[in-house]
């Protein structure tokens, strides 16, 4: 009986943010251990599952660099990385395409189906919705930064009833380009923007953002991250993700969380508690 009542309980303490954020949107980059491990990738689509379920918006943004890196090296294709970003030439961006828009994003829209989170996939080439251009065509080939979006096809979606799982390629602006390869944190920020999401969540291999004792810092505003930035508190690989969510705060999307994807029900925990389990940084 008591295990009951404290079920109970539980519900009872998340339905204020249930009710807060019905209706909303909250876009979701997928990535780290979350996207490699099986028993964390049940617990992410049960996540998603349970959040459609109870009104609100979700929409996953998904990476997938090892997937790609793997299969280069299955096929004796050089990869290289320029401060941090995948060199992508011509050849490397057909297998960009192919892991990210194909077997990775069908993998995860079969995983939400399987939890009843009725889900679909698509890129940004489809309709169009992510356009963009070279980010330095001499130094980076076909690794792209997005300078235009189009979300209707994403509200037509989303008013389906449908949760849509995103791979981060873009079309080009010229009739016969490959395409590009985007950075996920980057373009789950901009697809934030543009859809007027309420949230992001940003799904990592770490707690959230760190002091310099390795301790959790649990909320952050715009000021004070620029400073944690400024003093290399925030260094690395946090650096893009803060980058991403700064740009997302700075674009009208309400509040963005960096949380550990480590975590079973990580999602649920940080938007439906008081407490969170992760850093939420707000302007």
């Amino acid at each position: 009986m008591q295990s009951k009542i404290q079920t109970v309980k539980t519900l009872l303490d998340a339905l204020p943010y249930i009710q807060k954020f019905r209706d909303d949107i909250i876009v979701i980059k997928y990535g780290g251990s979350a996207q490699t491990s099986t028993e964390l990738k049940a617990k992410f689509a049960q996540d998603i599952a349970m959040l459609q379920s109870v009104g609100m918006k979700p929409v996953v943004v998904h990476g997938g660099g090892k997937s790609i890196t793997n299969l280069l090296n299955e096929l004796n294709i050089d990869t290289e990385f320029i401060d941090g970003q995948r060199v992508t030439t011509k050849e490397v961006m057909r297998i960009a395409e192919m892991v990210l828009s194909g077997e990775v994003n069908k993998d995860i829209v079969s995983l939400l189906n399987s939890q009843g989170a009725k889900a679909i996939g698509i890129s940004g080439k489809d309709a169009n919705f992510l356009r963009a251009v070279a980010k330095d065509e001499s130094k980076f080939g076909y690794t792209g930064v997005i300078n235009e979006i189009d979300p209707s096809i994403i509200y037509s979606i989303l008013d389906d009833n449908l949760v849509p799982v995103i791979a981060p390629i873009a079309a080009g602006n010229n009739i016969g380009d490959p395409g590009f390869n985007i950075n996920a944190d980057l373009a789950a920020s901009k697809i934030a923007v543009a859809l007027k999401a309420r949230k992001i969540l940003f799904l990592t291999d770490t707690p959230g953002v760190l002091d310099k004792e390795k301790n959790l810092i649990q909320t952050l505003n715009l000021q004070k991250t620029k400073e944690l930035k400024e003093d290399k508190t925030i260094i690395g690989g946090m650096v893009p993700k803060v980058d991403a969510c700064v740009e997302a705060l700075r674009g009208g999307v309400k509040k963005a969380h960096i949380i550990d994807g480590r975590v079973e029900h990580s999602i649920l925990l940080e938007i439906l508690t008081s407490s969170g389990i992760g850093t939420c940084i707000s302007l």
